[in-house]
Order: structure tokens, then sequence, then C-alpha cells
């Protein structure tokens, strides 16, 4: 996000006076100044380890500083963690201002409401169970706005449609906070407690090893998803002819999900299942794929093979879920004349449907070196024309809905697209728009 819009930047400007209006007026002189600055030092060491070993944040110290201090002296603490921290996108400068004041005025909001409902005194007097109905307020506040500002920004920075910028955030960001808010609330009593300071960073000790196995967990992922990356690599080296296609659509695989109203775990899932749906093309034989004249029946049969070679590729792969059961079914047929099992109608999985669906349209829409890209508005229509008999109709319908709101920009995915009628394959119609070498 190098060039950032005007609009974007006028929204980290208005974040940014929001915060410097929360730190005024700045803390009287009953302030404990030792506290501020020792939990905005602990913050930024805290903060400065959790982007560089683990690549997340660290909230404890931040809401045990709206549980301690006044707001304003509490949005302080924020501050220096985040205007220091390590940023390796550009503009650096702009990242960590935005960082800093979102931070800040969570942080500030936290404080406002842990305050109004007396938890200030319930912390000072350990006074368990109602110190958790002040402290769960106040990590609501701190999720709702971090939720509201990082929306927004979506929306500005990455142009994420309004209605998709602020889905999941809140509900995402409770049970982690939430956690790590019972974390502050600890470090707070210990504070306040005859044990003081020494004692309450002793809190830390527990929540950094369970946030290095978080941490594990995570780098698991991300070694799995690297695993998806080279596999689709593969397959475009394998079968040029449809480069890029995988990643498209797993795109529109995430657009039809959406709109079904899918949770946002199964729309990952789905994307996932858009991305390696045909993984199983390295099973088939290059000379098949790139046969220039059309295939035998024998061809064919080796060719449709595909889906049942991907399935067994990704059977070790326990987080793909349900991605597996649409790699092997994206060729079926609502009528039941697709493979590999002749599935028909509800008994195809409905991320199998959803694939189909995805795959079919970004086949009609992209141009390669034996067929030219039909119109967005043309693909839609074949595909209603098709629902049905091949496609799901809810499918068809949750796509042309899609892209209706956010559109469709198709790629050249063949290798040369130059080629002439020479490199012209076997008639393609919606029954077989699903790619190169895959009737």
């Amino acid at each position: 996000m190098e060039a950032v819009p005007a609009r974007a930047r006028a929204y980290v400007t208005c974040a940014a006076l929001g915060a410097v209006c929360c730190l005024s007026p700045l803390p009287g002189p009953r302030t404990t100044w030792w506290a501020v600055a020792l939990l905005a030092a602990l913050y930024a060491s805290c903060e400065h380890v959790a982007r560089r070993r683990f690549d997340g944040t660290f909230y404890p110290v931040l809401l045990a500083g709206a549980f301690l201090l006044p707001p304003s002296a509490a949005a302080l603490v924020a501050l220096p963690g985040a205007l220091l921290s390590h940023v390796e996108q550009r503009p650096r400068t702009l990242r960590r201002i935005w960082r800093a004041a979102e931070l800040a005025l969570a942080v500030w909001s936290a404080g406002q409401v842990h305050q109004a409902l007396g938890g200030r005194d319930s912390v000072a007097g350990c006074d368990f169970p109602y110190a958790l109905l002040p402290c769960a307020a106040a990590v609501l506040a701190f999720c709702g706005v971090l939720a509201l500002l990082d929306g927004g920004i979506l929306a500005l920075a990455e142009r994420v449609p309004a209605r998709q910028a602020w889905r999941g955030l809140l509900s995402r960001s409770l049970a982690p906070i939430g956690v790590h808010g019972l974390a502050g609330l600890m470090m707070a009593v210990l504070w306040r407690s005859p044990f003081g300071p020494v004692a309450a960073l002793l809190v830390l000790l527990p929540m950094c090893v369970s946030w290095w196995a978080f941490a594990q967990y995570h780098r698991e992922r991300a070694a799995h998803q690297a695993t998806i990356r080279a596999l689709v690599q593969a397959v475009d080296i394998k079968d040029g002819y449809t480069r890029g296609h995988s990643e498209r659509v797993g795109q529109a695989s995430v657009m039809i999900a959406r709109e079904l109203g899918l949770d946002d775990e199964r729309v990952e899932v789905l994307r996932f299942a858009g991305i390696l749906h045909d993984v199983g093309k390295l099973g088939v034989p290059t000379r098949l794929l790139r046969k220039d004249g059309p295939l035998t029946p024998e061809e064919r049969r080796i060719i449709q093979l595909h889906p049942e070679y991907g399935h067994e590729m990704v059977r070790g792969i326990s987080f793909l879920g349900e991605a597996r059961a649409a790699i092997l079914h994206h060729h079926e047929r609502i009528d039941g004349s697709g493979y590999p099992y002749g599935l028909a109608g509800s008994q195809i999985p409905q991320s199998a449907r959803v694939v189909a669906v995805a795959d079919a349209f970004d086949a009609m829409t992209s141009t390669r070196s034996y067929s030219r890209a039909r119109p967005v508005a043309a693909a839609v229509r074949e595909l209603r024309r098709c629902a049905g008999r091949q496609f799901d109709t809810e499918a068809v319908d949750a796509l042309d809905r899609a892209l209706a709101r956010q559109g469709w920009h198709p790629a050249v995915t063949a290798d040369d697209p130059a080629a002439g009628p020479s490199a012209v394959r076997r008639p393609h119609g919606a029954a077989q728009s699903v790619g190169r070498g895959t009737p």
C-alpha cells in the first residue's frame, strides 16, 4: 500500500487528531508518572518482540494501563511502542502514526468505560467477582473501537466494499482480546496489592508461554499455505494455458461464499478449495494438458481422473476440511451427468457447487490461446442458461449479485497470447468451460 489514497490519509489524520484530543488535558500532578513510564516501556518491549518474533501484538499491558490509570494517561502508554514498532510495508511513518492513533483511542475508550463503571475502585479493593463486569465492558469497548477503525481503513485504503469491511472484525477479536483483558486485570489487581508491580509483571510469563504456543500454530498454518502456493505454482508451470486461473477461481469462490452468507471460516476454506481445485493436474501427463488437437476418449478419461488425484494429494492437510470434497467433486453436475461419481443435486457438496460455478465463470471470462474471453454479462447469461442442469442455481445467483457490486477483471493466462488458429482446441461451451484439458 505504498500509494495511499488521499481519503485514507485524511482518515488517518482524523484518527491522529482524535488521539491528541484524548491526551488533552494531560493527566494532573497526582498521576503516578513512574507507572506510566514503566507500563509504556514494558509495552514497547513486548510489542517489539511480538512484531519481530510472532508477527502479532500484545494487549495485556495496554489494558492493565486502562484499569490502573486515568484514561488520558492510559492512552500515553500505547504511544512509544506503536511509534517505534517494527513495520515492513511502506509508508512506514504513516502506518506507525495510524497504529499509535488507533491504540490510543481504543485504550482511552476502555479507560473511560472502566472508570465510569467504578472499575478502578473494584481493582484497588480486589473486589471479585464485581471487578469482572467493568473489565468486560472495557474490553468490549477496546475491541469495538479497534474494529470500527480497522474497518474504516480497509474500506478507504484497501477499497474493500463497505458491506465486507467490518464483517467479522469484532467477533474475531473478542475471544483473544478477552484473554488479554483477563491478564491485564490480574496485572492491575496485583499491582494494587501489597505485592506491588513486580508481582504484576509475573502475570506476563504464562501469557508469553501461551502466546508462543499460539504463534507456533500460526507458523504451522503458514507452512501449509506455503505448500499450497507451491502446488499451485507447479500446476501453473505444468499447464501454462490456465496460468493464474487457480487464484481467480479462489477469488470468485470467496465472492460467492460471502454472498451466500457463509461464516468466515468456511469462506477461507472455499478460497483454498478454489485455489487447489485443479491440483490433480500434476498427476496428468503434460502431453495431454498441452495437446493441440482434440482428445481421444481414452485421453479424456485420463484427464477426468484429475479430481481424484487432487483429492489424494491434499488428503493429509487437515485444516482444508470440506475443501477436499470440493476438489473431488467440482466437475459433478446438478443433473448427475458429471464426474467422477455422477452425483446429482444436493448429493454434491455445497463447496463443490460453489467452486464449479467459479471455475466455469473464470474459464469463460479469461483470454487463452485457444479461446477469447467472453464479456462478464455474457458469461453470467451462459451460467444462468445452464443453472439447474450443470450449475447450482443459488451459487449462480450469488455470483451475479456479487459481480453487480464488485465487478470482475479477467486476465490473459495463456503462455502465448499470439497463438493463432493452429492453437485452437476442441470447442468449449458452458458444459466444457472449465479450462484447457478439463472437459
